[in-house]
């Protein structure tokens, strides 16, 4: 195939081929010298061609575009697996049950608040919302995790995978905080009652942002608090 002449060179070619900064040169030569951006872009092209004419030019830089595409759909297809990875590793296996707890204390100590969640693998659902009494947030969180065991002890799931993005409770019933945490001791032997009446529990620790579902419950028992202390007062 022969070259294009200089002349046959389109906007959308050269412009493809420039770099940033060849562009807004070319801009600027365009409005202080009044010929048109394609003008002011070729001549800017051709001055960056050198001996080897513009064509060579636009073959070399379509050639490193494409390089470039290239790369970034291998990095993209890379990432999307890893992805694909990541969710398989999260999703639990078939038949798998899976809870979530949070309690939160306003203030801390004050009213507490506790929520949790249970999905089984054909769509069961049991979601819990309620007021625990008074205490802190160490007590809220492990009376959110009692509720989920106690709602979780009569159906007996033959596996139950269990998340929290409490740290303190999570280590303290995993056996690894050595003397266990103080003040909690009660909370923890009547969890570690429950969770010995279910075939295969297991805790694990996950950040705040993706407990949301549990953290609302709470919410939403912390919430009737203030609606029945309104209700009162009228």
């Amino acid at each position: 195939m022969s070259a294009m002449s200089e002349s046959e060179h389109t906007w959308e070619a050269l412009s493809a081929a420039a770099f940033k900064g060849e562009r807004v040169l070319a801009r600027r030569l365009a409005a202080r010298s009044g010929v048109s951006e394609l003008q002011a872009l070729r001549h800017m092209l051709i001055q960056a061609a050198g001996a080897g004419g513009l064509d060579a030019l636009l073959a070399e830089r379509s050639r490193l575009l494409a390089a470039d595409a290239a790369r970034r759909a291998a990095k993209m297809e890379q990432k999307m697996a890893r992805r694909q990875q990541q969710l398989a590793h999260r999703r639990p296996p078939a038949g798998v049950w899976q809870g979530w707890f949070d309690g939160s204390a306003h203030p801390n100590p004050g009213r507490l608040g506790i929520g949790a969640l249970l999905l089984g693998p054909q769509g069961e659902r049991v979601a819990i919302s309620r007021r625990a009494g008074y205490g802190n947030s160490g007590e809220a969180e492990y009376l959110a995790l009692i509720a989920l065991l106690e709602a979780a002890a009569p159906l007996q799931p033959a596996q139950l995978l269990i998340h929290g993005d409490s740290q303190v409770v999570i280590n303290d019933v995993n056996g690894r905080e050595a003397d266990g945490a103080i003040g909690l001791e009660a909370l923890r032997a009547r969890s570690l009652a429950l969770m010995a009446t279910l075939a295969d529990v297991r805790l694990a620790w996950l950040p705040r942002h993706r407990n949301g579902a549990a953290d609302l419950l709470s919410q939403q028992a912390i919430a009737s608090w203030q609606q029945e202390q309104e209700q009162q007062q009228q």
